[in-house]
């Protein structure tokens, strides 16, 4: 089984070998990996560059937005399976790949899925929150809630039959497409009771006027999608996040 693993980065410096050198330390060696980069300034090229021939495929253009940068990723891809690692995001050991593959062989699902941890950016090792994707089942989805986007993988063309992201989301287009394949086409899954991605605090999501916005989205997707859900539900995760994070701000690092 191939594994399509695709990387999109713009302006990521700082942290992109960090993502590409969990993709390249993993056991499992029928990997294929694809970088997407959307004409960096910042000298992210240069870094990648000097990967060579270990990253597949490597692009580097100007593109509209992460989405669309996504989408020319799975285009790209030739594997079975494909799965997304973002640039300032790492898997949490060597053998994540093979866990997956041997998940799907197991199972025979079309799609997998596991949990994820936050950590800070200073201390890679100090876990800030969990995120427990165990809950996110296709029912969830009209109260806001959606498996952790960076553990899951599906068969490639699950891509082809039902369409890739939407690119006039700015924000919630990974909601919006396992919202599609899950609660919609219901595909089937496999979840994992495990961590499998670390994933810095911060980004594109994290600011409160983006919280609002996701929820807006998120409540959109499922109006386009046929689910019927309300501001109301979308926003009522919250809560429960806030009191999963003071918790869970008590893990220990790993």
């Amino acid at each position: 089984m191939k594994i399509s693993i695709i990387t999109v980065v713009y302006n990521n410096v700082d942290v992109i070998k960090t993502a590409i050198d969990s993709v390249l330390s993993q056991t499992y060696s029928n990997i294929e990996y694809i970088v997407v980069d959307g004409a960096s300034t910042d000298g992210t090229i240069d870094i990648v560059n000097t990967y060579g021939t270990q990253i597949t495929q490597f692009i580097s253009e100007p593109d509209h937005g992460v989405y669309d940068a996504m989408n020319k990723g799975i285009k790209l891809a030739t594997g079975d399976v494909v799965g997304f690692l973002n640039s300032d995001d790492m898997y949490i050991h060597d053998h994540v790949i093979e866990e997956i593959v041997q998940a799907f062989y197991q199972s025979k699902t079309q799609s997998v899925f596991a949990d994820l941890v936050y950590v800070r950016a200073a201390n890679l090792n100090k876990v800030i929150r969990y995120y427990d994707s165990s809950h996110c089942t296709p029912e969830k989805f009209a109260y806001g809630w959606m498996p952790a986007h960076p553990t899951f993988f599906c068969r490639r063309e699950l891509y082809e039959i039902y369409g890739a992201f939407k690119t006039n989301y700015r924000i919630a287009a990974d909601f919006e497409l396992l919202l599609r394949l899950l609660a919609v086409h219901r595909i089937s899954y496999t979840y994992l009771q495990m961590p499998i991605v670390k994933m810095r605090l911060g980004g594109i999501s994290t600011s409160f006027r983006s919280l609002y916005l996701n929820s807006v989205e998120q409540l959109r997707a499922c109006r386009e999608n046929g689910i019927r859900s309300t501001i109301f539900k979308i926003l009522s995760k919250y809560p429960a996040k806030i009191t999963g994070y003071r918790n869970q701000c008590l893990l220990p690092s790993i």
